[in-house]
């Protein structure tokens, strides 16, 4: 009878943990307690004060970027708009252009 060949033994890696971040401080995003904070800063600092922190961000965006990172940026979203909703939904929205503008150019006459 002949011997049987043992298999090597197939060593097992343990997969390394994740990594878990450590968890912010405040409430969780989402929830009632962190909606009533937001409420709170837009009462406290008003519209005005959002609107001037994020033109200050675009404004540093277009210095440290430049326009070529807006022309780059827009073309991804034009191609993922073309693959999602395809050439006939320019079609569409070109005819809806061409039909406001004709009407705009009839409301003058």
């Amino acid at each position: 009878m002949a011997t049987r060949q043992s298999r090597p033994a197939r060593q097992k890696v343990a997969a390394p943990a994740p990594e878990v971040a450590p968890r912010k401080r405040g409430p969780r995003p989402g929830s009632e307690s962190a909606r009533r904070g937001g409420m709170a800063v837009r009462e406290k600092y008003g519209p005005d004060f959002f609107a001037r922190i994020g033109a200050k961000g675009g404004k540093m965006v277009r210095e440290r970027r430049g326009p070529e990172f807006y022309a780059a940026i827009g073309r991804k979203g034009g191609e993922t708009t073309r693959k999602s909703l395809g050439v006939a939904h320019y079609e569409r929205i070109g005819r809806l252009g061409g039909l406001r503008a004709r009407k705009k150019a009839g409301d003058t006459k």
